[in-house]
């Protein structure tokens, strides 16, 4: 008797102290302030406030998994969809079972699929690059005829080109009401060149915002147990050299018709390049490169690598959300088109085996004294200002723009559960200001200068 009583409190131990240093344990916004999520209605630009509450609602973990329970709702505003989705944000009630110990999978690599091939860090699903139509089985769809029979799958459309039109300012959209994103989870209007206007009236932030000074957060968890980074990491391998930005190692091809796959292969024909049909339209529009030596910013072929990481300081593989130089989002856009490990994660109805409750703590984190890498960009600044917490908040917290002479000129609020709130700045005049930034811990104060 004593002899198991001793057996079950070492596993016990041995399981809370997994909790205490496994990120896919840790990582999880839990709606700690009873946020509900928000959307905008077309033509109308203040958000509703809806009923479902947004975040991750309880983690729960045993020695080899996590349970992650979510809505599927954010805390940044959603919406309007502009190209006639009908579709918003909905309860989505799901039970993720994801492995706390992935391994590689070293037989033939499993392709990404369409729906689910992840789960952002706010329990918001993530998408591979494809909208679920392709040339030959949905031939309506792409060239304004009668849709076409089952075919064979090829010349796969890509949803970041050919529905970003439907994307909201955080750069996500529904499907049947599963909100998710395709691409880097940052708003359009923090791009270095923006391709899409509609954060100037549907203002919303996202899940974290790129930053070329820092290594990227933990954005989330692919279905085979590694982590998701955003797009800026350490440029060598063992966490040295400085920060770069991750490159794809695909590229376009350098191609005006599409009869053959990248490595030459015949394939059913799809439409010749043309303005109707860019190049970058479909999948197989892309060829892999693979990395050289030397050039450990360059990802594989998952669109990963194996390196150290501020959570994982003694390794871990890794897929980064990539983007171009402008930031724009760059093909596999986070994972794919296959998985480097065993996909074993799945949406369950229930738990089936013993598990024990991670609930996030609310001391020391939580407090903005705790938050010394506040982050303010740019400085200066000309037509935004974004302001971005780099530790977890379980609070909303107040941020407001004063002048140098101490008079408001603008207040937002970052909600638990977001990562960055920014203003716009185009109507300021040129000088300094002051962010201060509040919460029930205190309060923080940065200058920062608006230069046109």
């Amino acid at each position: 008797m004593k002899k198991t009583a001793l057996l079950l409190a070492f596993m016990s131990s041995g399981v809370m102290a997994m909790a205490q240093t496994n990120p896919a344990i840790l990582s999880w916004l839990q709606n700690r302030s009873g946020i509900t999520g928000r959307h905008y209605v077309s033509g109308v630009p203040t958000p509703i406030v809806d009923a479902d509450s947004a975040n991750v609602q309880t983690v729960l973990y045993s020695s080899n998994w996590v349970y992650v329970r979510t809505k599927g709702i954010p805390a940044y505003i959603t919406g309007p969809f502009l190209d006639g989705n009908p579709s918003i944000a909905s309860n989505q009630n799901a039970i993720f079972k994801i492995s706390l110990n992935p391994v590689q999978n070293t037989g033939t690599p499993t392709s990404t699929t369409g729906g689910n091939i992840g789960i952002f860090i706010n329990g918001v699903a993530m998408f591979d690059y494809r909208d679920g139509v392709s040339w030959k089985n949905s031939t309506g769809a792409l060239a304004g005829g009668p849709l076409g029979g089952m075919g064979d799958g090829v010349w796969n459309r890509d949803a970041v080109v050919a529905e970003k039109g439907g994307f909201d300012c955080s750069k996500g959209h529904p499907a049947m009401g599963n909100y998710h994103h395709h691409q880097n989870p940052s708003a359009f209007n923090l791009d270095r060149t923006v391709i899409s206007t509609i954060c100037n009236v549907y203002t919303a932030d996202a899940l974290y915002a790129i930053d070329s000074t820092r290594h990227s957060p933990l954005l989330g968890f692919a279905y085979d147990g590694f982590p998701v980074y955003g797009a800026y990491a350490y440029k060598n391998i063992d966490g040295t050299g400085g920060i770069v930005r991750m490159k794809s190692s695909y590229t376009l091809r350098s191609i005006t018709t599409r009869t053959t796959y990248a490595g030459g292969g015949s394939v059913t024909p799809g439409p010749a390049v043309s303005m109707t049909y860019p190049l970058g339209l479909f999948r197989e529009d892309y060829q892999y490169n693979p990395t050289t030596t030397g050039t450990p910013d360059y990802l594989d072929d998952h669109n990963g690598r194996f390196c150290v990481t501020p959570e994982y300081p003694l390794g871990t593989y890794a897929y980064f959300c990539t983007v171009d130089a402008n930031w724009n989002s760059a093909y596999p856009y986070m994972i794919g088109p296959t998985y480097y490990g065993v996909r074993n994660a799945q949406k369950v109805t229930s738990i089936t085996e013993t598990v024990t409750p991670y609930v996030t703590p609310t001391t020391g984190v939580t407090s903005i004294n705790e938050l010394p890498s506040v982050n303010i960009f740019p400085n200066p600044a000309a037509d935004y200002i974004a302001v971005q917490l780099n530790n977890l908040t379980y609070e909303n917290v107040a941020i407001e723009l004063y002048d140098i002479t101490g008079r408001l000129q603008q207040k937002t609020t970052l909600y638990q559960g977001s990562t960055i709130a920014y203003f716009d700045t185009k109507t300021l005049y040129n000088g300094d200001y002051v962010v201060k930034i509040m919460s029930s811990a205190g309060v923080v104060s940065q200058r920062v200068s608006i230069l046109r």
